[in-house]
């Protein structure tokens, strides 16, 4: 245990669709915080039409956040967790050698193959299974269009590792699936805690391939000599596991004041909206409303819906520098504070705004097709864009109020989307219910958190999310 006037030290990898980033994080006996040490770009690179992950530069991007950290800190770290996105995976040989790079989940390959999927096995007997909402990237339907499109790499594939296991195994050489983010995968059965065999079987998908599920808040293994010699490493570096999905480690931290009216958003790229539960709840409702029960710490239930979120206003910002505007994320949000209310709404999780070549085209044409105004600046439509975020927040909360027969009074905001005042505030005004926000970087703080659950310094994700409230300073919306 922690020793008076001692610091421990972790170093906390959150790899997101569009950045990674990494911090230093230090815990003194009562309070955690966060410093950053190294941030990159990260994204999808296509190559003749296919979209991949460029998991070899962010492993060489991570070993130089590990360097950066081992230089800033007065102290030995004492241990390193990674997160990352859910589904995707990378496939190793019989020597342990990666195949090919990781497919993106936005990639093309999947089109129509949930419909093959769902003809052989059916959606309820899939979703009975599994308990996860039907979303063409889960991993099952990746994993299905190998089948179809490129046999012999499963035919040489000996393991499959989800992005962070993958990191994980590049950095001490342990091959395990992480229990939350085998939960993304559409093939694990949350209730059992295991793979969901006949699914494997009945889509004639190689089972043999999948790996021993591990728990977050364990200690895998010292990082390899290799990495110590190339980072100047001078001691052990424990690689621990942590809430490997992205949303679990930022659920890990979110300072709930009472978890049974409350509900999370994780927001970013995409937004993960839902309650915490003690066990998962698959029913007919729950599938005709397609919610997912992802698998958290401490074995924790997350009864959520995953929806488009900043996605939408990260590509229309995309476009508008693409021709010259140069605008960041503030000059946005003062845009559309200034622009005139409910000009137009859009369903963020139309299949249109899924991968287009230019976001303002898309919301443009959706417009057009529903009769609504077209927007003619980035303001209008950036608000147009943050109300429609908050409307479908509505929706989902009006749902889950009826499926669990109880009032949310309160949504708990963290991560990135948080910093949008705007969006906040749309949130308090449109759902009519109080919102907390904070913390921004909530999922580094649990990925730390959980490191230190791993090494007994906190006993329960109860005591850590006490810890997180003593650590940071939280805004209020009403």
């Amino acid at each position: 245990m922690l020793k008076a006037e001692e610091n421990l030290n972790f170093l906390a990898v959150d790899l997101g669709s569009s950045s990674g980033k990494m911090f230093l994080a230090t815990y003194d006996g009562h309070t955690l915080q966060t410093e950053p040490v190294h941030s990159f770009e990260n994204g999808g690179i296509s190559v003749l039409g296919d979209d991949y992950w460029d998991i070899l530069y962010l492993f060489q991007q991570i070993k130089k956040g590990i360097k950066k950290a081992h230089n800033r800190s007065d102290n030995t770290i004492q241990g390193i967790g990674i997160d990352t996105w859910g589904v995707d995976y990378g496939l190793l040989d019989s020597r342990g050698h990666l195949l090919t790079n990781p497919y993106h989940y936005r990639d093309k390959r999947t089109d129509g193959i949930i419909n093959e999927v769902v003809g052989k096995m059916g959606k309820k007997n899939i979703y009975s299974q599994t308990g996860i909402e039907f979303i063409w990237f889960n991993t099952l339907y990746q994993l299905y269009a190998d089948q179809k499109y490129r046999p012999w790499i499963l035919d040489r594939a000996e393991a499959l590792l989800f992005t962070p296991d993958l990191i994980n195994y590049f950095l001490c050489g342990e091959k395990f699936n992480e229990y939350t983010i085998a939960s993304t995968s559409q093939m694990f059965n949350p209730i059992r805690e295991d793979w969901a065999y006949s699914i494997f079987k009945g889509l004639d998908l190689p089972f043999e391939i999948m790996q021993d599920i591990i728990y977050p808040g364990q200690m895998m293994a010292e990082v390899s000599d290799d990495i110590k010699k190339e980072c100047g490493l001078k001691e052990s570096l424990q690689v621990n596991t942590v809430g490997s999905h992205d949303t679990q480690s930022a659920l890990a931290a979110v300072p709930f004041d009472n978890p049974a009216n409350s509900a999370f958003l994780s927001s970013g790229s995409w937004c993960l909206l839902g309650v915490e539960l003690e066990k998962p709840l698959i029913n007919n409702e729950s599938l005709k409303k397609n919610f997912t029960n992802e698998c958290g710490v401490e074995k924790k239930t997350s009864f959520m819906k995953n929806l488009s979120g900043l996605w939408l206003i990260q590509e229309c910002r995309r476009v508008w520098n693409s021709k010259g505007q140069n605008l960041d994320y503030d000059e946005i949000d003062r845009a559309a504070y200034e622009a005139e209310a409910d000009m137009f709404r859009i369903d963020p999780n139309d299949e249109s705004f899924k991968n287009p070549q230019d976001m303002t085209d898309a919301v443009k044409d959706f417009c057009r097709r529903n009769g609504q105004p077209v927007p003619g600046n980035y303001g209008q439509m950036a608000r147009g864009i943050y109300e429609s975020l908050a409307e479908s927040y509505k929706e989902v909360i009006e749902d889950m109020e009826e499926m669990l027969n109880q009032k949310i009074e309160t949504i708990n905001i963290v991560g990135g989307g948080s910093q949008s005042e705007i969006l906040c505030e749309l949130t308090a005004e449109i759902t009519g219910r109080r919102v907390i926000v904070g913390p921004v970087e909530a999922t580094a703080l649990g990925n730390a958190l959980v490191q230190l659950m791993a090494r007994g310094e906190i006993e329960n994700l109860k005591q850590g999310r006490e810890l997180i409230r003593q650590s940071v300073e939280l805004k209020e919306y009403n």
